[in-house]
């Protein structure tokens, strides 16, 4: 027959190892999933896997320039430019009225060959829109002016040219600061800064016609739709 004490013991003594083991066993043993937790993890799988994969990525996309802008306000205007004479890229003189004169539709911008913002852009516009009208025999004479005369000599202008393949159609004009500057203001295009000069396109069907101002930062084929538009008139 045993003790009732040693029986006590006996109980006690594998009470307290139980207790020892209910840590370990908790921590071995993973609990019992939530049915509502279940239910969103799978939900969420299934979502993942419907979704399209991401693009992929391209290593040289922070290395581009972002493209400008391309807003502009269209107003219509009548302009009496002064009887100046200008050099061309050349080194030539040309009459300011002969370079405006004919029976031509004219696209004019102000431009200066140092400028690092929005000259290029406008060039870089009409070097795309040269290159479409030529492709459909449109004749349209194109007018650069630069606003910097002391810097932008005939050489300089020839450069610039250049860069942008300007063909025969497309005239580079400089000249003297104050003749340069009666243009702009007979424009309504004159500022004391270069720097700060705005980006606008003169458009012009024939002499008889108003000229059409766009003010703003343009594509090539926003061009040539404002000069589809004049046509069409």
């Amino acid at each position: 027959m045993q003790h009732p004490h040693t029986s006590i013991h006996a109980r006690r003594r594998r009470t307290a190892f139980a207790l020892c083991l209910l840590p370990l066993l908790l921590t071995l043993t993973p609990p019992l999933p939530d049915a509502r937790a279940a239910h969103a993890a799978e939900a969420a799988q299934k979502e993942q896997r419907q979704q399209p994969p991401p693009p992929a990525q391209d290593d040289h996309a922070h290395h581009r320039p972002k493209p400008a802008p391309e807003r502009f306000l269209r107003t219509v205007a009548s302009y009496t430019p002064p009887d100046v004479m200008l050099v061309g890229m050349n080194g030539e003189k040309v009459a300011l009225a002969s370079a405006l004169g004919g029976d031509e539709p004219i696209m004019l911008q102000f431009i200066f060959t140092t400028c690092p913002t929005i000259c290029p852009v406008m060039s870089a516009t009409f070097a795309a829109a040269q290159d479409r009208l030529a492709a459909g025999s449109e004749k349209v004479r194109m007018i650069s002016i630069s606003i910097d005369p002391e810097q932008d000599t005939p050489p300089r202008l020839r450069e610039y040219a250049r860069k942008f393949k300007a063909g025969s159609r497309w005239l580079f004009l400089t000249g003297e600061a104050d003749d340069i500057a009666a243009v702009r203001k007979s424009f309504d295009a004159y500022g004391n800064n270069k720097m700060r000069h705005e980006p606008l396109t003169f458009l012009r069907l024939s002499p008889t016609a108003p000229w059409v101002r766009l003010d703003g930062l343009m594509s090539a084929t926003q061009l040539l739709a404002e000069y589809k538009r004049l046509n069409a008139k």
